[in-house]
């Protein structure tokens, strides 16, 4: 199982009205993906950079999925916090995101998004629209799990 943290970027946001969030969720139960953490955290850059870093240290998740704070809004700092956060990046899933996301909307290419890796956790910046968030993690679902296994060193 791929023990997962997810977090939701937003001052407004809570749980019960974190649709993006609940949507992530319920598209990993469809996989071997076990949510271990999830969280609400403020448009504060240190606040962010500090949950990804406590997730990826702390807690022995595999993979850190945010959503929100990706655009061009003036608290939408989630892109700056991750690479503050991440040892190396990982634009070709960010790219992938975003080419698979323009083909539904030039809308996608006002994202962010960042994804990179800290130690042996991945992390992935996500939209915060539930659309967004779905089609974006769709788009890349699919190579999450080998992308793990090559982070533990399991090979190609």
């Amino acid at each position: 199982m791929i023990k997962t943290a997810i977090l939701t970027i937003s001052d407004s946001r809570t749980k019960d009205t974190d649709l993006s969030g609940k949507a992530i969720m319920a598209l990993l139960k469809t996989g071997d993906f076990t949510v271990c953490n999830y969280e609400i955290v403020k448009d504060v850059e240190a606040q962010i950079k500090d949950k990804i870093i406590h997730c990826a240290d702390s807690s022995g998740v595999d993979l850190v999925l945010t959503t929100g704070g990706t655009g061009f809004g003036p608290r939408d700092l989630t892109p700056q916090a991750t690479l503050k956060a991440i040892d190396k990046r990982s634009p070709g899933i960010s790219e992938l995101i975003r080419a698979e996301g323009f083909k539904k909307t030039k809308q996608a290419a006002l994202s962010r998004g960042e994804a990179g890796i800290r130690k042996n956790t991945l992390i992935i910046n996500l939209p915060g629209s539930v659309n967004g968030a779905k089609e974006s993690l769709l788009s890349i679902l699919e190579i999450i799990p080998h992308a793990i296994d090559m982070m533990k060193g399991k090979g190609h």
